[in-house]
């Protein structure tokens, strides 16, 4: 029976089986086990989070398409993957994960061929890798192709652009729910609860990671940390907020001041990430490097007199991600050499994070890359956010 919970047609996946197989036959690899959970989401559909524990894929290049997983995620295989082809690792003392993957592999034919494996993803853990490096030392060749995939999945097609925007269009409208209630006196969790409130009730899907939010000293961190307080009078939040639909992601960033008292420094610090946003958004163009827009984010804050406070990187794509991060790779930083191309998907962010003064700004959105300029999805507000 067709399988009602896959969110892209069986042509649009057979088109990227058959790309990732010519990119391994460039490099001259016979097949790729393939650990990242987005990479065979995008393969086939597989929707789970039981890559946390084990969950490995087999591509190869004679059109071998092979899960290896537990008794636990055989429900979500046939959920959700059009892969049909289907191993069962037991969870048992002495049954080591690499000898379901070695008998995966000898069933394809792959002794003494050169295989691919993805050495930067949450599903192949050091330990794993160093079992299964034993495992087939001298048997295969194991190659580093961690990028394979990954260089194929930063373009985006039409049906992925208009996921990243509906995830846009709910991203806004929980942005705006977070700016409504900011105020002094405000609780951090009520907040949370609105913003999730608003993403479950439009149909969306909570983001990857926790959503970093603080204020006071806390605002500094640009990271969520344990430990829910009150919003203060004269007080600084930050927001970076991300949404995803169907898991494809997008993030806004922006700092809440509350009054009665505005420090002109924040003004100052704010009036600097717009004019930076906008001078980095004009130069998201195919063609030019990411290390080119980084040099744009820091001369643009530094000639404003703020580069001692600025980032080391200022954005990074945005994709199909699961848990525990939604950031995607390459990040813009100096003198990365990575081209822009069409229907690339980046959010790229402005922060001030003065260690002098213990003040903060911040200001960022997501765009889509086009030859005309970066249609932007999600939004904020150019003018300063102050609530009393």
């Amino acid at each position: 029976m067709p399988k009602p919970y896959v969110h892209f047609s069986h042509e649009e996946f057979a088109d990227r089986q058959s790309r990732v197989r010519a990119a391994l036959e460039e490099r001259g690899l016979d097949g790729l086990i393939v650990s990242r959970i987005e990479d065979q989401y995008w393969l086939c559909g597989l929707d789970t989070d039981g890559f946390v524990i084990f969950h490995a894929m087999f591509i190869g290049t004679g059109g071998q398409l092979t899960h290896v997983t537990r008794t636990a995620d055989l429900a979500s295989i046939d959920y959700s993957s059009l892969c049909d082809d289907v191993r069962v690792w037991e969870d048992a003392e002495g049954n080591p994960k690499s000898k379901a993957i070695k008998d995966m592999l000898d069933s394809h034919g792959m002794r003494g061929k050169r295989i691919g494996v993805q050495l930067d993803t949450f599903g192949l853990l050091p330990n794993l890798y160093l079992e299964l490096r034993d495992a087939l030392e001298g048997w295969c060749e194991l190659i580093d192709a961690s990028d394979v995939i990954r260089l194929l999945r930063i373009v985006k097609s039409p049906q992925e652009l208009d996921y990243h925007r509906q995830a846009g269009r709910v991203l806004d409208e929980a942005c705006g729910r977070a700016i409504e209630l900011t105020v002094p006196g405000a609780y951090e969790g009520h907040v949370f609860g609105q913003v999730y409130q608003v993403m479950w009730e439009r149909g969306a899907d909570i983001p990857a990671n926790r959503l970093p939010m603080g204020h006071g000293e806390k605002a500094m961190n640009v990271r969520y940390a344990t430990g829910l307080g009150h919003i203060a009078e004269n007080d600084q939040v930050t927001y970076e907020m991300g949404n995803a639909w169907r898991h494809y992601h997008v993030a806004e960033m922006l700092t809440v001041l509350t009054g009665p008292s505005i420090d002109r420094r924040h003004l100052a610090m704010h009036a600097a990430c717009v004019e930076a946003l906008e001078a980095v958004q004009a130069t998201l163009r195919p063609g030019r490097t990411l290390g080119e827009v980084f040099e744009v984010h820091r001369s643009t804050l530094a000639r404003r007199g703020w580069e001692h406070a600025l980032l080391k990187a200022c954005g990074y794509p945005m994709g199909a991600t699961f848990p525990p991060d939604w950031m995607e790779q390459p990040m813009i930083y100096r003198d990365n050499p990575f081209v822009l191309g069409e229907n690339m998907v980046f959010f790229t962010h402005m922060i001030l994070s003065d260690q002098r003064t213990g003040l903060i700004m911040s200001l960022g959105e997501t765009s889509i890359i086009t030859p005309e300029g970066p249609e932007i999805i999600t939004h904020v507000p150019r003018e300063p956010v102050i609530r009393t």
